[in-house]
This record gives C-alpha cells, sequence and structure tokens, in this order.
C-alpha cells in the first residue's frame, strides 16, 4: 500500500544509507594510512573516529525514522508510529551538532600541526575551533531542552501543559554559525597552501585536497533549502496574527514530509564532511600504491639543474637526503629528532603529516647533484638575513611606501579600494531597506527599526576600538580589508534566520555584527585614500572615493524596494537567498583581497611624510603644553560625531518627513533623488577640493545644511520636499572635509586618528533616537531642530580651522616637495634612457626577478631545533668549507 500517498523515505534510506557506507571506507582508509603507514597518530585521528560514531547515530537514526513514517505527510502517519518517529528526529537533533563539532575539530586541530611558527594562522584556526565548539555545545543544550520536559517532545500533540521552542527555529539557528565555519576551514590554509614553492602539479592538488570542504558548504545551503515550507507557514501566522508558538508550530506543522529532505542533506553534509577531512591524510595510500597520480614526470631528472619547469623541493627535504641514504623518508622541519637507532638495527622513524604533504614521493627521491642544490646555492649567495616565513612562503615584504606615490601610481591602488567603498554603501543601503520592510512584515514598531539603526552604529563605535585597532596597527591597511569583509560576510549570514525567524534580536545582532565589519573595513579604506598619493589632493581622492559609495548606497535601495522586497512572507524568505549571495560574494572579495598587491606605510613612513610637510606639527595652544595638533584632531573627532548623528536623523526620519509634507509624492524616488543629491556634491566638491581650500568648503557646507534644515521645518507642499533635496546636497562633502583635515600632520599618530575618527562615526546611533523622540512629541518637521543643533555643534570645527592661524597653516594642504623632486627626476631618468613608460614598468620587473634569481635566498620556516653534529654528512661539510660563514643559508 506504500504506493497510496507520496512519500520521500524511500529516497531518504537510501541516501543517507549510501553516504554513511562511502563515509565509513574513507574513515577506515585514513585510520590504515596513519596507523599502518604513517605509524603516527594524533588528535585529530581520535576525533575522527568520534565523528564517526556519532555519523553512524544520526544516519541510522535518520534510516530508522523512514521506516516509522518519516518522509510521509502528517496525515499518512499511523498513530502508533508518530512516538517512534519523533524520538528518532529528537536523537537526530541531538546528535547532529555534537558531529559536526567532531569532524571540524579533527580538521582544525590537523591545521595546527602545520606550522608553528605561523602566528596569525594558528590563532585564527585556535578562533575557529572555539567558536566552533562553544557554538555548537550551545545549539547542542538547545537541541535537547527543545521542550519542557523533554518527554512532550515525543507526544503528539503537543499538551498545552508543556512549552516546546519552534521546531524551524531551532534547525535554522545553527545554519549561520555552520556556513561561516565552513568557509573559515576551507579559507584558513589556502594562504599558506598557495604561497609554498612547490611543483605545480604538488601544489594544485594540495589546494584541491584542502578545497574539498566547498562541498560541505554547498550542502548546508541545500539542507536548510528544504525548511522553507515550514518558514514560510511561520511567516504568514505572524502577519496574519495567528499564534506561532513553538507548541502550535508542531501540532500543525507537516514535519514528517518537510523536515525528510532536510534530514537526509544533513546526513549528507555530516558524511561528506568527515571524508573531507579524510583526504589530507590518504596521500600515504596514493603514494604508496598510486604514485604516478602526485608524481611530477621532472621529479624523476637525476640532476638539480632548475628549469622553469623542473621540480623545486624544499631545502629541508634536499638536506635529509643528503645526510641519509637515498630511500629514506625525508625529516620535516617541524618534527622532533628521530630516534636513535640501535646498533645493527634499522632505523624506521615514523613520518609527519606535512611530509606526506609535501614530499613528492617517499621511496624514490631524485639524486642530487651538491653544487645545484639550494643549499649549496644559499652558502655561496652571502650573509643576507632571511625572513622567517612559513615552509618556502612567499616572502610579501619590500611593498612600496603609500605616502611615496605620485597621481599616476596612486590609480591602481586607489581604484581597488574604492570598489570597497562601494560595497559598504551597498551594504548600508540595502540594509536599511530590509529593516524597514522586517517591520512591516513583523507589525514591529518604528521604535525598533530605530534600534536596529542604532545597533549598527554602535558597531562603529566598538569596532575601532577593540580588534579594529589591534589589526590596523598591527597588521596594516590591507589586514583590515580582509578582516572587516569576513565579518560583514558573518553579520549577513545572520540575516538568513533573522529573515525567516522574524527574530528582533537576531536583526539586532546581525546589524551590530555588519556594523563591527564595515567601521573594520573604513577603519583602513578612509586613510589608505588620503595617504596614497600626493598630499595636496588628499581631500579630492576622498570625496570622489565617498561619492562611489554614495552611489552604491542609490541604487541598494532602488533593487531592494523594486525587485526583491514585497512586504510578504514569501519575499522576506527568498531575500535570505541574497544576503547568502552577499556572504559568498563578501568572502570571496576578502580572499581576493589578500593577493591583490597594494602599498602600505609603517609609523615611521607615516612620521617621515609628515615631516616632509611644512606644517607647524610642534606649535602648541597659547603658553600651554597642548599641542594644536591633538586640539585639531580632537575637534575633528566630535565635529564628526556631530555630523553623522544629524546625517542619520535626517535619514531616518525622511519617510515620516516626507508624509507629513507632501503625502502624494513616491517615498523612493524622492529619497532616491536626494542620495543622487548627496552622491553630486561629494563630486563637485571633489574638483572644487584642487582651487578652493578645504576649510572654506566645509564651512560653507556646514552653514547651507544649518540653513535648508531650518527652511524644512515649516509648510507644506513641494516646497519643503525640494529643500529636503537641497539639504542633503549641502551634507554630502562634509565627511571626507573632516577626515581629511583632521587627519593631516598626525604623522606616526595617523592611524591612532583614523581609528578615533572612524570611531566617531557612531554619532548615528546616538541622534537618531533624540530625533524619533521629537518625531512622537511633535511631528517629523519639529523633529529636525535634532539637526540643526548637531550641524550647529559640529561647525565649531570649520569656524576654529579658518580663525586659529596656526589651525589654518597646518589643515590647509601642501605639497610634499621632496618626493616630487624625486619623482621629477626619476621620470627624467626613464626618458633619457628612451623607454617608454609600459616598456619600463616591464623591463624593471624582469630586472628584479632576474636580481630575485641570482642574490635572494629561498625562505623557509625556522627550524624548532638546530642540526647535531652527528647529523653533519661529507657532503655539507664540504659545502660548509666552500663558504667563509658556515652558518650562511640556515634561517
Amino acid at each position: 500500500m506504500a504506493n497510496d500517498f507520496p512519500t520521500r523515505g524511500p529516497a531518504v534510506l537510501a541516501v543517507s544509507a549510501a553516504t554513511l557506507v562511502c563515509c565509513t571506507i574513507f574513515v577506515v582508509l585514513r585510520l590504515t594510512s596513519r596507523f599502518a603507514i604513517v605509524r603516527k597518530a594524533g588528535w585529530d585521528d581520535y576525533t575522527i573516529i568520534l565523528a564517526w560514531i556519532l555519523a553512524f547515530g544520526t544516519s541510522f537514526s535518520i534510516c530508522y525514522g523512514t521506516s516509522v513514517g518519516l518522509g510521509r505527510h502528517e496525515d499518512d502517519v499511523p498513530e502508533e508510529w508518530e512516538s517512534s518517529m519523533k524520538k528518532a528526529a529528537y536523537v537526530f537533533s541531538v546528535l547532529y551538532n555534537p558531529a559536526l563539532m567532531a569532524t571540524k575539530t579533527s580538521i582544525l586541530v590537523f591545521y595546527l600541526t602545520l606550522s608553528k611558527t605561523q602566528k596569525i594562522f594558528r590563532w585564527a584556526t585556535i578562533a575557529t575551533l572555539v567558536i566552533v565548539n562553544v557554538g555548537g555545545l550551545a545549539l547542542t543544550l538547545l537541541n535537547i531542552l527543545q521542550c519542557q520536559p523533554v518527554s512532550a517532545t515525543f507526544a503528539t500533540p503537543v499538551p498545552p501543559s508543556a512549552s516546546c521552542t519552534n521546531i524551524v527555529t531551532i534547525y535554522l539557528s545553527s545554519a549561520p554559525l555552520n556556513i561561516a565555519t565552513d568557509l573559515a576551514i576551507l579559507f584558513l590554509p589556502m594562504p599558506i597552501l598557495t604561497g609554498m614553492r612547490l611543483p605545480k602539479k604538488q601544489k594544485a592538488i594540495l589546494v584541491v585536497t584542502f578545497g574539498f570542504g566547498v562541498f560541505v558548504a554547498v550542502v548546508d545551503v541545500v539542507r536548510i533549502a528544504y525548511l522553507q515550507q515550514a518558514a514560510q507557514t511561520n511567516l504568514r501566522n505572524i502577519q496574519e496574527h495567528k499564534d506561532s508558538s513553538g507548541n502550535d508550530s508542531r501540532n500543525t506543522n507537516d514535519f514528517s514530509w518537510y523536515a525528510s529532505l532536510s534530514f537526509m542533506w544533513s546526513a549528507i553534509e555530516i558524511n561528506v564532511g568527515i571524508m573531507c577531512a579524510c583526504v589530507p591524510a590518504l596521500k600515504p595510500l596514493v603514494s604508496r600504491f598510486l604514485p604516478h597520480w602526485i608524481i611530477d614526470a621532472t621529479s624523476r631528472e637525476k640532476t638539480a639543474v632548475h628549469t622553469s619547469d623542473s621540480n623545486m623541493y624544499h631545502p629541508d627535504i634536499v638536506e635529509s637526503t643528503r645526510r641519509s641514504n637515498l630511500y629514506s623518508p625525508p625529516a620535516s622541519p617541524l618534527s622532533k629528532p628521530p630516534p636513535a637507532a640501535l646498533p645493527g638495527a634499522e632505523a624506521e622513524a615514523p613520518m609527519d603529516m606535512m611530509d606526506f604533504l609535501t614530499t613528492p614521493d617517499m621511496n624514490d627521491l631524485p639524486t642530487l647533484q651538491h653544487r645545484n642544490t639550494f643549499a649549496s646555492h644559499a652558502a655561496t649567495a652571502g650573509s643576507r638575513r632571511m625572513s622567517t616565513t612559513f615552509f618556502d612562503f612567499v616572502d610579501m615584504s619590500g611593498k612600496k611606501n603609500i605616502t611615496l606615490m605620485s597621481n599616476r601610481e596612486s590609480v591602481y591602488p586607489v581604484l581597488m579600494v574604492t570598489i570597497l567603498f562601494f560595497v559598504w554603501g551597498f551594504a548600508y543601503g540595502l540594509l536599511d531597506t530590509l529593516n524597514q520592510r522586517f517591520q512591516e512584515v513583523a507589525h514591529m514598531s518604528s521604535g525598533q527599526t530605530i534600534g536596529q539603526h542604532s545597533a549598527y552604529y554602535l558597531g562603529y563605535i566598538i569596532g575601532p576600538l577593540s580588534f579594529g585597532r589591534l589589526v590596523f596597527k598591527r597588521w596594516g591597511f590591507k589586514a583590515c580589508y580582509t578582516v572587516g569583509l569576513c565579518v560583514y560576510a558573518c553579520g549577513a549570514l545572520i540575516f538568513w534566520p533573522s529573515a525567516v525567524l522574524t527574530s528582533f534580536p537576531a536583526f539586532l545582532i546581525s546589524n551590530f555584527i555588519t556594523g563591527l565589519g564595515l567601521s573594520t573595513l573604513e577603519i583602513s579604506a578612509n586613510p589608505f585614500i588620503i595617504l596614497c598619493g600626493p598630499p595636496e589632493y588628499a581631500e579630492v581622492r576622498l570625496n570622489m572615493s565617498q561619492a562611489v559609495q554614495a552611489i552604491g548606497s542609490i541604487l541598494s535601495p532602488l533593487l531592494a524596494k523594486k525587485v526583491l522586497f514585497k512586504a510578504s512572507a514569501n519575499s522576506l524568505i527568498d531575500v535570505q537567498w541574497t544576503y547568502l549571495g552577499i556572504a559568498f560574494f563578501t568572502v570571496l572579495l576578502a580572499i581576493l583581497y589578500y593577493y591583490v598587491p597594494l602599498p602600505e606605510a609603517t609609523d615611521e613612513e607615516l612620521e617621515a611624510a609628515s615631516l616632509r610637510l611644512p606644517i607647524p606639527r610642534e606649535a602648541t595652544v597659547g603658553s600651554s603644553k597642548v599641542k594644536v595638533l591633538w586640539v585639531t584632531l580632537g575637534l575633528g573627532v566630535f565635529s564628526q560625531f556631530c555630523y553623522v548623528g544629524g546625517q542619520e536623523s535626517v535619514s531616518t526620519s525622511f519617510q515620516e518627513f516626507l508624509a507629513r509634507a507632501l503625502p502624494s509624492l513616491d517615498y523612493v524616488g524622492h529619497f532616491a533623488t536626494g542620495h543622487t543629491a548627496f552622491m553630486a556634491a561629494r563630486f563637485i566638491a571633489a574638483f572644487l577640493s584642487i582651487w578652493f581650500k578645504p576649510r572654506y568648503l566645509l564651512l560653507l557646507s556646514y552653514a547651507g545644511a544649518i540653513a535648508f534644515a531650518a527652511a524644512c521645518m515649516n509648510g507644506y507642499g513641494a516646497a519643503p520636499a525640494a529643500l529636503i533635496i537641497i539639504l542633503m546636497f549641502f551634507e554630502g562633502p562634509i565627511f571626507s572635509l573632516i577626515y581629511g583635515q583632521a587627519l593631516r600632520g598626525l604623522g606616526k599618530h595617523t592611524k591612532d586618528g583614523a581609528i578615533l575618527l572612524t570611531a566617531a562615526i557612531g554619532g548615528g546611533a546616538a541622534f537618531p533616537p533624540i530625533a524619533y523622540a521629537a518625531i512622537q512629541a511633535k511631528n517629523a518637521q519639529y523633529a529636525l531642530c535634532v539637526v540643526i543643533a548637531a550641524y550647529a555643534a559640529g561647525m565649531l570645527f570649520p569656524i576654529y580651522l579658518n580663525l586659529y592661524p596656526t589651525a589654518r597653516q597646518m589643515c590647509d594642504p601642501k605639497r610634499d616637495e621632496q618626493t616630487r623632486r624625486q619623482s621629477e627626476l626619476e621620470e627624467e631618468r626613464r626618458a633619457s634612457m628612451g623607454i617608454p613608460e609600459k616598456k619600463w614598468k616591464r623591463f624593471s620587473l624582469t630586472h628584479r626577478k632576474r636580481k630575485s634569481k641570482e642574490e635572494e635566498l629561498p625562505t623557509v620556516e625556522h627550524r624548532e631545533r638546530r642540526s647535531s653534529p652527528e647529523d653533519q654528512s661529507p657532503a655539507r661539510s664540504s659545502s660548509s668549507s666552500s663558504s667563509s660563514e658556515p652558518g650562511v643559508g640556515r634561517s
């Protein structure tokens, strides 16, 4: 009678069982490799055994569930099966997160064995490990205690005396954590793997091997997709003001039908994750039985004379080959010295996993002539100090000083960073629109929407002053782009359950995390644009980039309002796919910017750049010891705080203002017109800054904003609707003009100044709630008094700049004559050689590459131990004696 009704049970059973069998095979092969061939099992191996046990439990519970109704519609499940099916589902939900925890813990513990000197990689791995286990433990407890009492989980229907969490909430709450950690595990080792100097085939194998984790992320997305039906039902109940409690959802939802495919994909996620975790450990088996899969033909050459296609071995592999016989495995630079063998016995030390990952062949390393090895090259290359980077990691030092770039040289890096301005402008506009749609669907108050807005700007206060400062000060400009984009991606991921569950606290968290990410991005991007190029055009560059940001904030609301959102349950759920796409795109962008070459500047270089400018950096206020420099920065930070607060007060009250002044006007279109005027003002200010001093433009912008804000407070009809557009026009260039003038001349304190100016953007969290209170007390036009007060306070900064002579000398753009003269001399030298610009760059690059090959030493990871005298072979001794410094070539 199974054909009398639709059922997904057979498909769920077959797929779950098949993936479990494949997972078991991979685990057996892994354990064979580690215990039988490598003979060196680690904690990652024991953890993968635990993961398999939990995976078996989850898969078995799903398979058993299909025999008692899982996959059928609720109406087709016999009453006597209900309790057993719910018990199987409960076992699955309890074991699901621990299985993922164990799998990811195994992978991350394995990552920790890859390097002991790459601190960033290690700490990032440890942080991911903590997040995986702390978050997984919390989700596991949530699943265990999904009903109070627990016995109510198996009851049909759920008794009124019990209290149960919505089952959709439970399953969707793990989505952001799982996807974020999947992406972290996928991309954490990629910079190391792509930077290793290995033959192309081996490097490709390593990258593909570690990249198998992408399947897990994809499977997790597919798994959640099958919960859409229940999520839509939940949202419709909210729109219709129906009860959507956990008890009600368990009694009425068709759980056995829609959850079956979600369970199946969960089993696939766990089993595929374990298989991916086992792949790197399978190289010993492949190397033993199928060596031609991983060895280049060139690795069989009997000479070490290197061509562009020849194999390149790590120096430690070469050294270990020279010191031992041909067929003994090389010693890893990460492993401890092997135990001494007894006389007459064969020494058979276990091989580390890193050796299997990087050694081309265990049993047939080529014979290398000593005079052509990296080691002999190192012995004759001089006493140049080597960088201590990971396992022949590419040396990324020697980047161009950002403060020495000409206009022509700065075009590319400024363009690359301006792309980030567009990204966060687009993100802000989309975020604001989503908050409004969330309010409409969930019937939440305007005050709660203001709270979400303030949560976003609260991230701007906390982010720069906490981890943002650490990243910026310690690792520089580009690191902030990567970290900021990744944090922003996490915030976008949290919108997934927020949109489906219509949870106000979840929206607050997602807004806050998004603010943390974008503030970390902005903490670096704004000063980068100011410093990258001639200092006299700092405000020009920043206004241009900020105008591009405004373009993003124009496009995203139009796209969201006209295409994505229609204030319905289905549309709010569908938009989660948009945010998921944004999250993945942002992560890919972060990886791209990791590899994009961009100039940097140390505090010493920033200090030197400041000293080259003819400004009174040491001047003090009157007879006090307070420097004018710090007064200027302090007033700039205060002005920025007030300006952003006023601007956001206008933005958040725009709809109420228009509804009062001219209700017939389309809010979306008129708001886009205001943003267009805002953007145009920045472009105009960028060009005017070439001929007029920025302090004049800042004073004019503030005065115009105050005047038109006051004009908007009275009247009805087209006049106030047009005046508020002009108000937004005058607001446009204020941010960039404050930032550029407050940052000028700070020298080695430039990064600290940028941190404070970025934190001052948090004014957007303080003033909109005050304006909202004014709207509630009277009306939206009256609330513009808050904007006038904010701009009046912020106007103290341009007044100070124009009236105080020393401040004028400090903030006005100055040329770096020394750098300009050097740049002109360089161009004259190129012209005298008769080499066009493009050919000169190509010639310089070829020359640097040739010089690098001839003079530079290979970079290797610092050894944990030094070789003992007994380890020195005759070949090594002869090599050392040929050099005046025997230690040359060892890091």
